[in-house]
Order: C-alpha cells, then structure tokens, then sequence
C-alpha cells in the first residue's frame, strides 16, 4: 500500500493563486475579443487592406547599395576598412596555422588543453585534430579555425561591451534586449543578404554574420553575471571607498567570471554552428565541403566535413567547461611557468615539423570514409524507404505524417478567421504570463499579417508546432530516462555531443535519403537538432529535484511513477519550460532550413530572397519568422507574477 505524494503546500498555494488570477482575466480577455470579432466584417485569411507592400522600398534601399557601393564615402571609408581589417585578421591567422604545421597546431590544442583541464582533456584534444587530418580535411580545417578565431574574438569582444553597458545600466538592459532578440530569432539566411549586399561575397560578410550570431549570448550571459553579483560583497568594496570602476573589476566581474566564460563557450558553439550557412556566401573551409556535398547529395562526403565541426566543437566546449570550473585544479604548476612550458613545447614540436618536412598532413596518413558511408546510405534508402513488410517504409511514414498530421493542422491554422487566431494566441499567452505579455504575443502575430505573410507563416507554424510535439514527446521519454540512470546518461552524453553540434546541413541530407523531399523531412531534422537540448534541460531539472523532496516521498512508500508524477515533475516545473522554449527556437530554426528540401512557406521565401538577391522577400518572410519566433516566446515562457 503506497500513500499518494503531493507536491510543498507552498507550490499548490502559489498555483491557486495564479489560477483564481488569470481564469477571470483569461475569460473575460476572451468575451471582449470574441464581441469585437464577431462585429468584424469577413474572416478567413488577413485582409488585403490591413497589409503593407514593403517590396519598393526594399527594392530602392537594395538598388540604392548595389548602385553607390563602389563609390559612396560611407563604402569607401568606413564598411571598406571594416572589410579589410578582417580579411587580413583571417589571413594572417591562417597563415600562422600553416606555419606551425600540423604538429604544431595539434601539440598547441594538446598543450592548452592540458593547461586547462589536464591530462585526459589533452589526449582528446590532440586525437581530435588529428582525426581531421586522417579524414583529408586538414587545410579545411585550418580555414574554418581561422575564421573561428577572429569571428569568436569579435564576437567576445562585441558582446562583453554590450553585456557591460546591459549589466550596469536597467535603461540600456531594456533597450538592448529586444535587439538581442530579434538577432538571435532571425534566421541567418535572412541577414546574409543585406550583409552580401553590403560587404560582397566573401570572407568579410561571412566573419560579420557569424558575429551577428554569436555575439548575443556572450551579451546576455555578461550582463546577467553583472546582474546577479552578490549585493553584500559590491556593499562591501564600497564600504572600503572602492571607486566605481575598481568595484567593476575588483568585486563584479570576478563575480560573472563562470556566466563570462559561459558566455565564450556559448559564442564559441554558435560560431561554429554558422560554419556551413556561411559558406553560402564564401567562407570556404569546412562549411563549402559540406555545402557542395548537399549539393550532389553525397553523404560519406558531408559526413568527413562535419565530423572535423562537431570535433572542434567537443574540443571547445569541454576546454571553455573546464576553464570555469573553479575546482578543476589540473596541473600544480605556476600559472606562468605552466603556459611558458606550453607555449615552449609548441613552438618546439612546431620547428622539429619544419625542419622535417611534415608541415602538411601527409597523404598516405588519409582514411577514406565516403565511400563506405555512402554505401550504407544506399543500403538504408534500398531496404527501408519502401516495401518493408507490416510497418511500411520510411517514405510511407513521412507521407502519413503528412498526411495526417501536416495537412490538416495546416489547413485548420488557416481555416480560423484572423481574428479568432489572434484571440487564441492572446488567450494562450495570457494563461501563462501577464497581459503585457498576451499584447506582445498578439501585436507579434499581427504584424505578420500586415507584413502580407499570412498563410505562409500559418504553414510554419503547423510544421513548428507539429516538430515540437514530437520533440517534447521524445525528449522527456528519454530525460525521464537519463534522470534516473546515471549509466544511461553517460551513454547518451557523446551521442547528443553529436547531434547537437553536427552542422544540420550534415544530417538533412540522410534525412532527405530516408523521407524523401518535402515538409516531414524538415519536420524530422528539426526534431534531430532540437531533441538534444530538451533531453539535457529537462535532465538536468529532474535531477535538480531537493533531495529532501524524494526521500519524502520514498519514506512515505511511492512509487517511482508517483515520485515522477507528484514530485519531480511539479517541482522541475521552470525546467520543463524551459525545455520547451528551448525546443519551440530550435524547431523554427530548422524547420527555416528545411526551405531547402521543400519544407516550403516562409523557409523557402528566405532561401529564395538570398538566391535571387530579392532584398524585399528575404528580409519580410524574415521579419515574419522573427515576429512568430516571438510570439511562441511569449506563449510557451511565462512571466513572473506577483504572488
């Protein structure tokens, strides 16, 4: 006999109260909405006459650049030295990584991370460099990890500034948020074109988006380090006569120091997550290995590129991990003498590699993979896209996903007047967070209308809120999971490494092999790239739970699913919806991609507007998704409110 297990008094309290709040509000936000729509005229699709053709003003401003770009002082003078600053950063950088050859870039990551988290760090580093020189993508390599360098660098710096102002200023925390937003919502395809038009093809318009991308979380996690500094130790330093500036860098940024190194680390993954998209406006390296091999459908061939990514990124991430934590104490050894002893050990292996002759990474050293893969690939697309006995193949399932899932939560999105959308979305916020909420969620939502967008954005939105519902059913099955195995979670570390950080160009294209062109393959490879981030949130939430809570409910004699149930879940409610949000950004930002294999809707008009060099269309179907992308914040992130 088991005795039922609640969640703290305090926690049911805190429901109630929210509850006896918003249902009136909820109701009676709904009777208003419902009279005024019920007085409107017509329904259906957004009307004609509440829309706003942007396309000649757009056209004149792309026209107006294209024009004076090779003339105008504002080119010459100003977005022509930025140019050239980072052509010559990125150059000079790869020409450093050449010359210390690939033993000494290898012993370089070796040393460093040697320094950093010791021994076990500096083998994987080293094994890691040296994978991508058996895999032949040595020089690829080397070009991407030059770019990495000077965009992560800018990006540090321009976010660090950014946080900076943010940490110490609530005016210009407000002001900048909504910009952090809208660059890290707006799809990349979307700001390549103006960043093309701007800068031209090439390196420099690919290190300035990939610092567009990256530079938000490095802005929001220092200024959330600045924030949350302890108040009594900044009390303290200005009891002492500490000036402004010494209590900034004796007391509030050695607070921030593990949300600063957060924020590189975070910088650092996003960087290299643009690796690919930007070598659609020339970045080279790794990124146009991949691209090129979308292009001919080659999956051994993409599968060598991204591998060298997703290796870099391991490196990275668990090197910057390692960094802050203060606890790590690798090597007892002086901190300068220990980096002098590094920076002698690279310089020295990368002389013996020149006076040996072994600068590039010898050819004979290459394991070919392409083959064998692609072969696999073949074996798979033969035995499982179709004539599989009972469960049908895979080509069977994307067309009943389709089918019965796609088309009809499509053509019901659509099928409600605009008005009634509007209403639901403004219900659905309101439910969970503040009216001042519900107004952004429903302001967000219109304004796609007026944007003339419409029903391609409603079709998105089917594809998200379908990707999504798959995700979070899979994501906590497999949290759920982890939670309570810690040899499970181990084993479902490296595998989620992979998918997390493998760029999502590299495995849309077996995607595609299985399902075949259309809106369910970007539907799966949505779910791919989103399930990672879910499962470790939620992960992380559950085992997050205060022990003392468990023990309760196993003192009293419940059951593991009633421990689930009436404890864990209530009390890991923030990281559930967390892991939710997470997973609504990372689903829009794929299902974007999934244009490319005919996911269609606003994904397509973005992809369309960068090919065709149609400023007007990339940058309003962009607009439009950074308009949902808010407004499924909105929905799915609730607002605190007062007890």
């Amino acid at each position: 006999m088991t005795a039922a297990v609640t969640a703290p008094s305090s926690l049911r309290d805190s429901g109630a109260r929210v509850f006896r709040r918003t249902v009136p509000l909820t109701l009676g936000a709904l009777a208003l909405l419902a009279v005024l729509g019920a007085l409107l005229i017509g329904g259906g699709s957004w009307p004609a006459a509440l829309s706003v053709d942007l396309s000649e003003p757009l056209s004149s401003v792309s026209d107006w650049i294209i024009d004076n770009r090779d003339s105008h002082p504002l080119f010459l003078y100003f977005f022509g030295h930025i140019s050239n600053a980072v052509t010559l950063s990125v150059r000079g950088v790869y020409l450093l990584l050449l010359a210390a050859g690939w033993a000494g870039v290898t012993a370089a990551a070796g040393l460093i991370a040697w320094r950093v988290a010791g021994v076990r760090l500096a083998v994987t580093a080293a094994a890691a460099f040296a994978v991508c020189g058996l895999l032949g993508m040595w020089v690829p390599t080397m070009q991407t990890l030059a770019l990495m360098i000077v965009a992560v660098a800018a990006s540090v710096l321009l976010g660090a500034l950014l946080g900076l102002a943010a940490g110490l200023s609530d005016r210009t925390f407000r002001a900048l948020r909504p910009v952090l937003d809208t660059m890290q919502v707006l799809p990349a395809f979307a700001y390549l074109l103006p960043v093309v038009l701007v800068f031209g093809i090439g390196v420099p318009a690919a290190v300035l988006a990939t610092v567009v991308y990256a530079a938000p979380p490095m802005a929001r996690l220092t200024a959330l380090g600045l924030r949350d500094a302890d108040p009594g130790v900044l009390e303290a330093s200005a009891s002492l006569g500490a000036t402004r500036r010494q209590r900034l860098l004796s007391a509030r940024v050695p607070l921030a120091r593990k949300e600063l190194l957060l924020g590189v680390n975070q910088s650092i993954m996003m960087a290299l997550s643009m690796a690919v998209i930007a070598s659609v406006i020339g970045a080279g390296g790794l990124g146009d290995r991949v691209y090129q091999a979308l292009a001919s459908v080659d999956v051994g061939a993409a599968l060598a590129a991204g591998i060298p990514i997703v290796l870099l990124a391991v490196v990275f991430d668990r090197t910057a991990a390692a960094a802050g934590d203060d606890d790590t104490g690798p090597v007892a050894l002086p901190s300068r003498l220990g980096w002098a002893l590094a920076l002698a050990g690279t310089l020295l292996v990368a002389v013996a590699g020149r006076l040996a002759g072994r600068q590039e990474w010898p050819q004979s050293w290459y394991v070919a993979i392409a083959e064998p893969v692609n072969r696999a690939v073949d074996w798979m697309t033969a035995h499982l896209y179709s004539g599989v006995p009972v469960i049908g193949g895979t080509a069977d399932w994307a067309a009943g996903f389709t089918a019965w899932v796609l088309d009809p939560l499509r053509d019901g999105l659509q099928a409600l007047p605009w008005w009634a959308m509007l209403l639901l979305v403004g219900a659905l916020a309101l439910l969970i967070g503040t009216w001042r909420t519900a107004l952004t969620a429903v302001l967000a939502m219109a304004a796609i209308g007026v944007l003339g967008v419409w029903n391609d954005s409603l079709d998105t939105l089917a594809q998200v809120l379908a990707a999504v519902a798959v995700t979070l059913v899979l994501g906590f099955a497999v949290a759920v999971a982890a939670a309570r195995s810690a040899r499970v979670e181990r084993v479902l570390r490296p595998v989620l490494d992979v998918f997390q950080t493998m760029p999502q160009f590299v495995y849309l294209i077996p995607v595609v092999a299985l399902f075949g062109v259309g809106r369910a393959p970007a539907v799966a490879a949505a779910v791919v790239y989103a399930l990672p981030a879910v499962v470790r949130i939620t992960t992380q939430g559950l085992r997050g739970v205060d022990p003392v809570a468990m023990e309760s409910a196993r003192s009293l004699g419940a059951t593991g699913w009633q421990q689930l149930r009436q404890v864990q879940l209530p009390l890991a409610r923030p990281a559930l919806l967390l892991a939710v949000n997470q997973g609504v950004v990372l689903v829009l930002a794929v299902v974007i991609i999934g244009g490319l294999v005919g996911g269609g809707a606003l994904g397509y008009q973005v992809v369309f507007g960068l090919a065709q060099g149609d400023l007007a269309t990339g940058l309003v179907a962009g607009a439009a998704i950074v308009c949902l992308g808010l407004m499924l914040d909105r929905v799915t992130q609730p607002a605190r409110k007062e007890a």
